[in-house]
């Protein structure tokens, strides 16, 4: 009998645990500073959402959406992956964009599952029409008090498979129009920081790499997509040049179906004027 209550304590903390790691929804908060922030947008908060993967956090989403409305954003960025390839499902990541667009601007980028998935034409109007403001290598100003900072986005790589990722990347931004502003980029694949500084672009947020999908306590990430086993790249902050790239977590998964030690996060940049 007491073996029997041992295994069960012992699955309950397993399930528990596994629960835990791929539900609980954290807030990673983040400051960026630089002196060519106009005066007008600091503390402005921009929250980053990014690779859902059909992932569902309660009814509607509504788990997510509250943790989003908690960070009381200015601004809403989702960095691509909002669907899985392997498993479509569009609806789920629509619930949760239905309960962005009323909170904030919602600005969008395509990873490389909505490539994959060839449903484009399905999922680019369905944001669209909710209000998403869709960038594909362009960019718009966003206006506050007579001063602006300049979003801009671009595509996934994937989109392109005849060419080098580092020259699609590169074309992307050149076809997006940046201008003399401030520029925010969205841009899926964090692993392109190079060129983004060699492009001069002062900020960027990206996803893609799941956190390392299973983090390995004092090591960091086991493998992440585009980056192979012991990534570099698979939270925080990363600087090269003056270009400074926030790379979420994400809050979904792909192939693997589990997160460990890897909770899914939601990504809060705050502007500071230095």
């Amino acid at each position: 009998m007491k073996k029997l209550i041992g295994l069960l304590v012992v699955a309950v903390l397993i399930i528990g645990f596994v629960w835990v790691n791929n539900n609980w929804i954290v807030t990673t908060q983040y400051t960026l500073q630089s002196e060519n922030i106009p005066d007008a947008f600091a503390g402005k908060r921009v929250v980053q959402v990014s690779d859902l993967h059909n992932a569902e956090f309660g009814e509607g989403q509504q788990s997510l959406l509250s943790k989003v409305e908690e960070a009381d954003p200015d601004v809403i960025f989702i960095t691509g992956d909002l669907i899985d390839s392997n498993r479509y499902d569009l609806e789920k990541g629509l619930a949760a964009v239905d309960g962005l667009v009323e909170m904030s601007d919602v600005y969008f980028v395509i990873g490389n599952h909505e490539v994959s998935s060839n449903r484009l034409e399905e999922i680019i109007p369905a944001l669209e029409e909710r209000g998403v403001e869709v960038l594909r290598n362009r960019s718009v100003l966003w206006e506050e008090n007579g001063e602006t900072l300049r979003i801009a986005g671009i595509d996934d790589p994937l989109m392109d498979v005849y060419s080098y990722e580092d020259e699609f990347t590169r074309n992307s931004i050149a076809e997006a129009g940046l201008g003399n502003e401030f520029t925010l980029l969205l841009a899926h694949r964090p692993e392109q920081l190079a060129v983004y500084a060699s492009e001069g672009i002062d900020a960027v947020f990206a996803g893609h790499a799941h956190g390392g999908q299973i983090r390995i306590p004092g090591i960091g990430g086991l493998i992440a997509p585009g980056q192979g086993w012991f990534p570099d790249m698979t939270e925080g902050v990363f600087e090269s040049g003056d270009t400074q790239l926030f790379l979420s977590r994400g809050l979904g998964n792909s192939g693997f179906p589990l997160r460990v030690f890897n909770l899914p996060e939601i990504v809060v940049v705050t502007l500071e004027k230095q």
